[in-house]
């Protein structure tokens, strides 16, 4: 055994005995590491408790309606049909997970989370969203064995596992495509501010969904051109935002599939926002090649995504990513040294990665197609 591996062993032996943890609470030195260590195996024990106490809050609007200012419990129990038990007992969890917060005996105000989550839409949209992913998760020893039959999450991204994602419906497409939306919404600045795009005249974003990716991006570079490929039912919803927004004369919408249509041609920037992790490894190269095959010569590609092994949110990418995309039946988070070598395999070069504002939410890397 290595000298490395030795030291572990005994480490855990250390850490896992009752006698040592008893010593490591009481001796004053240790005691706050012991105490911190124990509130973090709790928080993991609790979270899908901590969760529903969020997705509480947020199918019963409480940060909107403490937005208007603070509230006693009794006014919270009017307000959110509860009765006061009830009340009381919600805003006390949130107050604890700082969602909300306690001025005095009786009386509640909006917490920081509580403000950032008023603040995030699409966070909201992804709590009352996972009322799916705790079904499909029930039973995760089943999932991880391939033991669960159908799955609420494959079903609803009509795409994950279709062998003709492009025939999906209108009525099929809808929820996913406002998810989605909102989920870029949330990234899009981040992005934007990351890699200006002042330099490029044409962007082709593969998956965009409904177009929020690209309406931001044709809003802050009013010399952009942009076009949407995304399934046909998802690009006619684009094609429709394009003319609300005001940007028809320069945004297109083309409906297809990624995979098996032609790609449009002439984009000096491909765009990948929150699409090669929705895939498995195979499918994934396919459409870096795909997207290699659209630019013009000396264009780049850019991929937008959590990524795992962020530093400081590597839950986010394993744990939450990794469950998540398992039971939706596609996909896996890949660290940015897997999805370079995936880039330098479909033939991209000078593959950077570029520091995002919020690497929690998204990283950003840059390839230049290499001839």
């Amino acid at each position: 055994m290595r000298i490395p591996d030795r030291w572990l062993t005994l480490r855990n032996r250390v850490l896992s005995s009752p006698g040592f943890q008893r010593w490591a609470a009481s001796f004053p030195l240790t005691r706050p590491i012991a105490r911190r260590r124990a509130r973090e195996l709790f928080d993991i024990v609790a979270g899908f408790v901590y969760s529903q106490v969020l997705f509480a809050c947020v199918r019963l609007r409480l940060f909107e309606i403490l937005s208007e200012g603070p509230m006693t419990t009794k006014e919270l129990a009017g307000r959110l049909e509860l009765p006061p038990d009830g009340a009381r007992r919600l805003i006390r969890a949130a107050a604890s997970l700082r969602l909300a917060e306690q001025l005095d005996s009786d009386r509640y105000a909006l917490g920081e989370l509580g403000a950032a989550m008023l603040g995030n839409p699409g966070i909201a949209a992804m709590v009352e969203h996972h009322s799916m992913a705790y079904v499909d998760l029930r039973d995760p020893v089943a999932l991880l064995r391939g033991e669960v039959g159908r799955r609420e999450l494959n079903d609803y991204w009509t795409y994950a596992g279709a062998d003709l994602p492009a025939a999906a419906q209108a009525h099929a497409i809808g929820g996913y495509t406002a998810l989605m939306a909102d989920s870029q919404r949330l990234i899009a600045g981040d992005v934007l501010d990351a890699y200006p795009l002042k330099g490029h005249r044409c962007l082709l974003d593969l998956g965009g969904g409904d177009g929020t990716f690209l309406v931001a991006a044709a809003k802050r570079w009013p010399h952009l051109r942009v076009i949407l490929f995304d399934l046909p039912a998802v690009a006619e919803r684009a094609r429709a935002r394009f003319q609300r927004e005001g940007l028809a004369d320069r945004a297109t919408a083309v409906g297809g599939d990624i995979l098996r249509d032609p790609l449009p041609q002439g984009a000096d920037l491909v765009s990948l926002v929150r699409v090669l992790h929705d895939h498995d490894d195979e499918v994934a190269q396919a459409i870096l090649v795909a997207a290699r095959g659209a630019l013009q010569e000396g264009g780049s590609l850019m991929v937008a995504e959590p990524m795992s092994g962020t530093r400081g949110a590597e839950p986010i990418g394993d744990a939450y990513f990794g469950f998540y995309l398992l039971a939706m039946g596609s996909g896996r988070p890949r660290r940015i040294q897997e999805l370079e070598q995936m880039l330098l395999a479909a033939r991209f070069g000078q593959v950077r990665s570029v520091p995002t504002c919020r690497p929690i939410l998204t990283q950003l890397l840059l390839a230049r197609r290499a001839e």
